[in-house]
């Protein structure tokens, strides 16, 4: 438990650190902002929600339930998996957040109208740090 804990950690520090790196490889390498579709928007926006909301049901089906089953039996492996495997689809997902703002200012969007699909995969990937489960 203690290794995967230490391993989902150190992922989610450099999915957190690659995030800034998109928004600096935005500014300095990306085309200058220019005249955009808003339709184009209008798609990542709910593509972008429609991913928050898989990262919610994967954080329900695959990282509740395998900590509630690791509280009481802290060494069953294939419960340690699926635990260890809701964090790192939860965290893929969030930085896809992070990816939709930097294909968004390659487009030609400014920072301002990519600053939060950044700051989602960002926040979210912060606060969804990996927790030893414990028993109720």
């Amino acid at each position: 438990m203690g290794q995967a804990l230490k391993l989902l950690r150190m992922v989610q520090w450099a999915m957190l650190g690659s995030i800034l790196l998109y928004i600096v490889l935005g500014e300095f390498a990306g085309p200058k902002s220019r005249a955009v579709n808003p339709a184009v928007s209008s798609v990542f926006s709910t593509l972008a929600v429609a991913v928050v909301g898989m990262i919610f049901v994967v954080r329900r089906t695959l990282v509740f339930r395998s900590a509630e089953t690791l509280a009481s039996r802290p060494d069953d492996p294939v419960t340690l998996n699926h635990w260890r495997t809701g964090y790192l689809v939860t965290y893929v997902l969030c930085e896809s957040l992070a990816l939709f703002g930097l294909v968004l200012r390659f487009l030609g969007y400014n920072l301002p109208q990519s600053l939060p699909f950044y700051a989602g995969g960002f926040v979210l990937l912060f606060f969804f740090a990996p927790r030893k489960p414990v028993s109720s």
